[in-house]
C-alpha cells in the first residue's frame, strides 16, 4: 500500500539533499535522478537557489517542498519505485519545478524522497500559490495522493482507501493499526522492523527508539533484555517493561544478535520450554525430587533431541534451520496480509460495480424522458437514481483515468486470490508448525544444558562453604 507525505524545508535545505542522496541508502546514487539541476545533492541545491533568486520575489519563507511515497515490503523492486517517483514527480510538477529524487532500500520498506523546488521555473511562482489556492484546505496534498493512487493502480500496486484517516502516518504506523494487533502483538512487530534495518546489536538498541520502543538492556543482569511501547507508556505510565524471554525465544539477546547478522527479517514467538528448574534450595535438600525432575526434563530433552534427529541436523544446524524457517513463515505471513487486503479491495470494487451495472438501466431510462415523465420517474426511483449517481462518483475516485476493469475481469481476480490465499495458508500452517517444533527444542535443550551448568555451580559453593572457604 504507497502512503505518501508532503511537507516544507524553510532551512538546510542542502542538508536534506545530501541525506536523501546518501550513497549507503541508494546503492551508490544508482537510484537516483534528477530534473532540471544536477545529480550531486550540492550541485542541486545551488541550481535550486539560482532559479529562486532569478526567478523568485523572496518573500516565502520555504525553500523547497520534501514529498515522500512509501510501499509495502516486498511489494516493488528498486528500479521499479524509480519509475514510479519519476511518473509521479513529472504529473505533479508539470515541468514547472525543479526536482531531485532517489529511491531508499535501507528500510524494511522501500521508499521515495523527492525534494523540489518551491519556485517554479517559468513564472516564478511559489507551489503554494499554485497548488493550495481556493478553499480546499490542503489541495496539494489530496492532488498528490490522487495521482499516486492512479499511478500505482497502473503499476499493479496496493493503495490505501481511507487516506483522510492515516494523513502523516508513516507506512509502518499505517500497517500496525491496519492489523489491529494487541499491545504485546505491536510490540513484538516494532522490534521485527528494528531488526530489519539494524546493522549489529548495538545499532538495534539505538534505533529501537525510532520506532517507538522503549529497550533496558544490561548484559550483567540474569534477565539482561526488556521492552515496551513508547505509546503503551504514554498511556499508562505505570506500566511495566516486558521481558524478552517472555516475547518468545526468537526476542531473546542472543537469537537478536544472530538474526541481525544472518540478515532475517522477522522474529516469532516461540512455547515456553516445559523443563523444570532444579537449582532452587528445595531440590538441592531433596535429593529424591531431584531424580525425579531430572527424569521428567530428559523425557522432554529427548523428545527434543528425537525431534532434531528425524530431521538430520545437529545443534547448530538447527539454530540455522529454525531461522529458515521463521523467516519463511514471516514471509508467508506478509504475503497472506497482501492478498488479504487486496482480495478485500477488489471485493469492494466488485460491489460496487455490481451497483453500477444494476441502477444503470435506471439512468438510462431516466435520461431519456423529459417533462413531467422525467419528473415522475425521478420521484418514483429517486433511490435507485442516487445510489446510481454514488457509484459513479466513488468509481471516478478509484480509477481517475476512467478505465474501469469489468466484472468478469474483478471475479477471476478475486478467485484467483483466493486460491492462491489458500495455498499459502496450508503452507503457512505447515511451516508454523515446523517453526514451533524447532524453535521449542531448541529452547528446551539450551534451557536443559542452562540448568545443568548451574546446579553444578550450586553444588560446587555448597562444597566450599562445607568445607569453610567462603565465597
Amino acid at each position: 500500500m504507497a502512503t505518501t507525505k508532503i511537507f516544507p524545508i524553510t532551512v538546510t535545505e542542502s542538508k536534506a539533499l545530501a541525506y536523501i542522496a546518501s550513497p549507503a541508502k541508494t546503492d551508490n546514487r544508482r537510484l537516483v535522478t534528477s530534473f532540471y539541476c544536477d545529480d550531486d545533492p550540492y550541485t542541486a541545491a545551488k541550481k535550486f537557489q539560482e532559479i529562486r533568486n532569478d526567478m523568485g520575489t523572496g518573500r516565502s519563507s520555504v525553500l523547497c517542498q520534501h514529498l515522500i511515497q512509501s510501499f509495502a515490503p516486498g511489494e516493488i523492486t528498486p528500479e521499479k519505485a524509480l519509475e514510479v517517483g519519476k511518473e509521479l514527480a513529472d504529473r505533479l510538477l508539470q515541468g514547472n519545478f525543479q526536482y531531485y529524487l532517489a529511491v531508499h532500500t535501507d528500510t524494511s520498506h522501500i521508499h521515495i524522497h523527492c525534494i523540489f523546488n518551491n519556485v517554479s521555473l517559468n513564472d516564478g511562482r511559489t507551489f503554494e500559490t499554485l497548488h493550495n489556492q481556493g478553499n480546499v484546505k490542503e489541495r496539494s496534498w489530496k492532488k498528490l495522493i490522487d495521482l499516486s493512487d492512479e499511478i500505482c493502480r497502473k503499476h499493479g500496486l496496493s493503495v490505501i482507501e481511507e487516506h483522510a484517516q492515516v494523513k502523516g502516518k508513516s507506512h509502518y504506523e499505517w500497517t500496525v493499526d491496519k492489523l489491529n494487533l494487541s499491545w504485546k502483538s505491536r510490540l513484538k512487530y516494532a522490534i521485527d522492523q528494528v531488526i530489519k534495518v539494524s546493522d549489529d546489536f548495538e545499532d538495534f538498541l539505538k534505533k529501537c527508539a525510532d520506532f517507538g520502543v522503549l529497550v533496558d538492556y544490561n548484559p550483567n543482569h540474569k534477565i539482561d533484555l526488556k521492552f515496551m511501547l513508547r505509546e503503551q507508556k504514554e498511556n499508562n505510565p505505570r506500566a511495566k517493561m516486558t521481558r524478552a524471554r517472555t516475547l518468545g525465544w526468537f526476542y531473546e539477546t542472543p537469537r537478536i544478535k544472530s538474526r541481525i547478522e544472518n540478515h532475517k527479517r522477522f522474529m516469532s514467538y516461540a512455547p515456553k520450554a516445559k523443563l523444570i528448574r532444579t537449582t532452587s534450595e528445595k531440590f538441592l535438600q531433596a535429593p529424591a525430587l531431584t531424580r525425579w525432575a531430572d527424569r521428567a526434563n530428559m523425557k522432554e530433552v529427548s523428545k527434543a533431541m528425537n525431534e532434531i534427529a528425524k530431521r538430520g541436523l545437529d545443534y547448530e544446524h538447527t539454530v540455522s534451520a529454525a531461522q529458515e524457517s521463521f523467516d519463511k513463515q514471516m514471509k508467508l505471513q506478509d504475503d497472506l496480509d497482501r492478498i488479504g487486503m487486496q482480495i478485500k479491495d477488489l471485493s469492494a470494487q466488485l460491489k460496487l460495480m455490481e451497483l453500477y451495472v444494476q441502477y444503470k438501466p435506471y439512468n438510462e431510462h431516466f435520461k431519456m424522458l423529459t417533462g413531467r415523465e422525467k419528473k415522475k420517474f425521478h420521484s418514483e426511483y429517486r433511490y435507485e437514481l442516487d445510489e446510481y449517481q454514488k457509484a459513479v462518483k466513488k468509481l471516478k475516485d478509484w480509477y481517475p483515468s476512467g478505465s474501469v476493469p469489468s466484472l468478469e475481469l474483478l471475479r477471476k481476480t478475486i478467485a484467483d486470490l483466493e486460491t492462491e490465499q489458500k495455498q499459502k495458508k496450508a503452507l503457512y500452517s505447515q511451516t508454523a508448525d515446523e517453526t514451533e517444533v524447532l524453535s521449542k527444542s531448541l529452547q528446551q535443550i539450551e534451557q536443559y544444558l542452562g540448568n545443568e551448568q548451574e546446579r553444578a555451580e550450586e553444588e560446587q559453593r555448597r562444597k566450599r562453604k562445607k568445607n569453610g572457604d567462603l565465597e
